[in-house]
Formats: structure tokens, sequence, C-alpha cells
């Protein structure tokens, strides 16, 4: 199955375009959407997820055409937004019973036993008679993803999934995604790097509600090889570098400034070569659009 978005705008009431021409084709694995916040992107995944109207262009899903077939992509869709509530006083296999009840699944032996496989694969069956309010925040976020696989989707949709996670708990989140997107379409939302860098096998770049860059990971860095320069730098000195050549990002070390800049040459002597990577390509699009934008 694959997904495929074509042309795709949305403006809200406000006058705001959020989405402006989004074309992107998706097949059946990890997909990272990488972008900054207030890219669009948690507006994208809104009206895949069925739950806004597009202002234009088309969405399909194998068959199906997402924007007026909502009911039939719903059976087969995942959706675990940004902002995911529990109830706190209610048990993980009481609500998930629940929420397979709701998405059709009548037959109380067959929900019982999904609920508890489901349990199994997140790693929660341990946990399935505690109530939800006492779910730490990788619980939470393992309980989200069992609630959207109810129903075997062929699409899972994950927005901003591993905010808020710690190390070891995000790491629990990475493999177990990892394991989703081997049959499934997962649309991986989020605006940090280093979720699509260890996850995903394609991926897009939004900003200001445009694509500005999709393909391999891999390939997006390669492209970059040999073009990326570093260099510490006074904090002051920032400005006067900033209008002499094209710094793509800036790290804090020890009270000096380490920046990156892009360059097909040497931009001088104190300046060293490193390694491309995928912060690197997200920086620079970032600030290539952002730069036209405001000349």
């Amino acid at each position: 199955m694959q997904l495929v978005i074509e042309n795709l705008s949305k403006t809200y009431s406000n006058g705001v375009q959020a989405l402006k021409n989004v074309s992107l084709t998706i097949n059946q694995g990890m997909f990272g959407l990488l972008g900054p916040n207030g890219a669009g992107k948690s507006s994208l995944m809104r009206t895949i997820a069925t739950l806004q109207e597009a202002s234009s262009g088309s969405i399909t899903l194998g068959n199906l055409d997402v924007l007026h077939q909502k009911h039939e992509v719903r059976k087969i869709l995942g959706y675990l937004p940004q902002e995911f509530g529990v109830y706190p006083r209610v048990t993980a296999e009481t609500m998930l019973d629940h929420i397979a009840d709701l998405k059709g699944i009548v037959d109380k032996k067959q929900r019982k036993e999904i609920v508890q496989t489901l349990l199994e694969k997140v790693n929660l069956i341990q946990f399935r008679n505690k109530n939800l309010g006492t779910f730490s925040g990788g619980m939470k976020q393992r309980f989200g993803v069992a609630q959207a696989l109810i129903g075997n989707p062929k699409l899972i949709i994950v927005d901003e999934p591993t905010a808020g996670l710690d190390p070891a708990e995000r790491n629990r989140f990475y493999n177990l995604l990892s394991e989703i997107g081997e049959n499934t379409i997962v649309i991986l939302s989020t605006h940090i790097v280093e979720d699509v860098t260890n996850l995903c096998s394609n991926m897009a770049i939004i900003c200001l509600g445009e694509v500005i860059a999709q393909g391999h990971p891999a390939n997006l860095v390669e492209s970059l090889q040999g073009k990326v320069w570093s260099r510490i730098i006074e904090k002051t000195e920032l400005t006067i570098f900033r209008n002499s050549f094209q710094v793509i990002s800036t790290q804090l070390k020890a009270g000096k400034t380490q920046i990156h800049v892009l360059s097909d040459i040497r931009p001088d002597e104190d300046f060293k070569p490193v390694e491309a990577g995928l912060e690197d390509v997200y920086f620079s699009k970032i600030a290539e659009k952002t730069d036209i934008v405001t000349m």
C-alpha cells in the first residue's frame, strides 16, 4: 500500500496558510517528517488522519480517497497525536478494551485477546491493571502506540512521539516503532533530527508549510559531504560571521561558539572540514528557506 499526497493546501479561517502545495509519496516503512515548530507538520498529520478538511489537493491511501472516504480510512488508520490524554483512573486493559469496542470489535473474547497481545507488544502487560494516571511519560507513549495499533492498521501516524522522554524510554520507543514499520506505513512527525536519523529510511523536511527537501536521509547527507566547515569563535563575533558566511548552525561550547558553515570551498584557513550529518542538512535547508522569505 502507498500513501500519495498531491498539491495539498490548507488555509485556516484566520487566513493562515499552513500547507502550500505539499506533494509526497510514502511507501511502507518508517517515513520521517522533519520540521521546526509551526512548520505545518501537525496540520499535515491532522489532514491525513481525516481530522480536518483540506483547502485543495488530494490524498490517496491505496485505492481510498482519504479526503472523501473518511470512514473507510479510519478503519485502517492508527493515530498517536502530539497531545495524547488518558483517563487517569482507568486501567490500561479497560481503556484498550473500550477503544477496541469503539473501533468495531464487538466480540468480547476477541477483544480480550487483542488487548493482551497489544499490551505484550508494547511491554505493558505487567501494568495492565494499573491506572493510566500512574504511568510515566514513556509508558503513556507506549500505551498510545497500543491504542493506535488496534484494528491492524495499514497507516500509523505518530506526531512528536519522543518529546519529553528520557534516553532509555526514547530507545525503547525507537525499537517499538522500528518493529511496527516493518509491515506498515508509519509517518513520524518530529522536530528532533535524531528521531529521523535512527528510524527512517525515507524523509521530508517541511518549513513554512512547504516541502523543501525529501529523500533517503543518507542521500541527503551525502549531498553535503565536503561542504560543511567548522570553527570556534567568540560569541560576540557571531553577527560578523553570519554576515560573511552561510552559517547553518551554532553551538555553545565552554563559553565559545562553534559554528558550522556551508561552502563549496574552505571559507578561510581557520575553518576545519567536518563530516556532514542530517542536522547539517536540516539546518541548511531551513536557513535557506527562511532567508528567502525574509529577503
